[in-house]
């Protein structure tokens, strides 16, 4: 039997109060997260001179992040459903500030026989370390935000939410993006460190702060949250039991079942073909857009042009999320944002680096991986609750993920091999996309039980 909803002012009080307390916090938290996972892309315009690192080196050093990520991903998600999300979220924050922060000593220290071994210099073997030590304290952060929402929001209301916190994505690199490129651009010898040094250290900092916030003001749920009355906070809990109790194929309950369930496989390689390209984008496009013909010291300018992608994307991003919202449509949603970063794709591996076409194919692709990353978590909350959604969606997170390593990586293998061109790389990346997108739409009929509009 499911629990009955005290009233509909009640509710609707409720869920605005959690929204405005929650989301911009929650909000803030991933701005500097993401910004602290994805500012090497910037690092590196003066980093890889520097310290000598080529193009492979880069590009399999900002993947190798997501190798921790995946190995602690849902052992982090499990350990944060059992002891609440307000002591490991800010766990998790303060030991990431920590080591975005070390990288400021990449070319610092001596590894001696251990890098030796491994054919590296001690700069190359830290760079590799840092990144995936950055991955371990990570992990467990973005699922455990997905499944803290479950706890306040039914589905009907959860993707809205969702996307509002994850334009925090496309935000960390409006900010970013010019912030970085300024820090490495004016902050460049100040007190004889280079500027990609304060840049780590500058960034990094405010992670640890907020993560001491998070110990202050986030509540483990509706029930431990004083700015709600008892009537708003038995609303939420009833609406939560309800959407709960409605999904039809909501048989699930355990880690094991979860794991056992094709469709959770199905949409890790879906995430996984989404996250690949994303990443991609992520990490290279500072220097896809230096090589637009902008002066390789003009830092600055590079940031200020990456706003550009970032700020239409975002915008998609919300009225994509708030449309999938509206309409009560999935499928389409999600499988079309999977279009359109194809045909973005396409384009960029067409146009080479001709100024104008390349950054409408860049604003394309950022558009399309962020409607996708915002709307597809409707997906594995549709079917999993209780400890199975914990453990099912880390698993879906943690294996698509791994594309965050294999696309950055990807690039930078082709670049190595064909002296700086990345067209095929980009017809690599869409082939990747398009079976993300067949993979949708048949599964999307599964998990949501033929109930989306076709």
């Amino acid at each position: 039997m499911t629990s009955e909803i005290p009233s509909l002012s009640d509710e609707e009080n409720a869920y605005a109060k959690a929204a405005r307390k929650l989301i911009p916090f929650l909000f803030i938290c991933y701005v500097v997260a993401f910004l602290d996972r994805v500012n090497v892309g910037f690092a590196k315009l003066q980093m890889a001179p520097e310290l000598q690192f080529s193009d492979a080196v880069y590009g399999f050093g900002a993947g190798i992040f997501f190798l921790g990520y995946f190995i602690f991903e849902v052992p982090s998600n499990i350990v944060l459903e059992k002891v609440g999300a307000r002591p490991w979220i800010a766990r998790i924050m303060i030991t990431w500030g920590v080591i975005s922060s070390a990288f400021m000593f990449t070319d610092q220290i001596s590894w001696g026989f251990i890098s030796q071994s491994f054919g590296l210099t001690d700069s190359e073997f830290t760079f590799y370390f840092l990144r995936f030590l950055l991955g371990v304290a990570e992990a467990g952060f973005f699922p455990g935000i997905i499944l803290y929402l479950t706890y306040w929001f039914p589905d009907h209301r959860r993707t809205k939410m969702v996307a509002l916190f994850m334009t925090a994505i496309a935000v960390s690199n409006l900010v970013g993006s010019p912030l970085s490129g300024g820090i490495m651009q004016y902050m460049d010898g100040f007190s004889g460190l280079s500027g990609w040094r304060w840049l780590f250290l500058v960034e990094g900092l405010p992670s640890i702060v907020i993560g001491a916030l998070v110990l202050i003001y986030l509540p483990n749920g509706p029930h431990d949250a004083k700015w709600l009355s008892e009537e708003e906070k038995a609303a939420i809990i009833a609406a939560v039991e309800n959407d709960k109790a409605s999904k039809s194929h909501a048989a699930q309950h355990n880690l094991m079942a979860a794991f056992m369930d094709v469709r959770v496989w199905a949409l890790a390689a879906v995430y996984f073909s989404g996250v690949i390209c994303f990443y991609a984008l992520n990490f290279w496009m500072p220097t896809i857009i230096q090589e637009l013909g902008i002066d390789k010291k003009d830092y600055l300018k590079v940031g200020l042009i990456s706003i550009i992608p970032w700020g239409l994307a975002a915008l998609f991003m919300v009225y994509w999320g708030a449309h999938s919202d509206r309409t009560g449509e999935r499928r389409w949603h999600i499988a079309g944002s999977l279009l359109l970063t194809v045909a973005g794709l396409v384009l960029l591996a067409v146009v080479g680096k001709a100024p104008v076409p390349a950054m409408i194919g860049l604003t394309v692709v950022a558009g399309g991986t962020l409607a996708f990353v915002s709307t597809f978590w409707s997906l594995p909350t549709a079917f999993l609750t209780g400890t199975a959604a914990a453990g099912g969606i880390a698993l879906i997170n943690s294996i698509g993920n791994l594309g965050g390593h294999f696309g950055p990586d990807l690039i930078g293998r082709i670049r190595a091999m064909s002296n700086g061109a990345t067209e095929a790389a980009f017809w690599a990346l869409a082939a990747l996309a398009l079976t993300g997108f067949l993979i949708t739409l048949w599964v999307s009929r599964s998990a949501l039980g033929h109930t989306q509009s076709e």
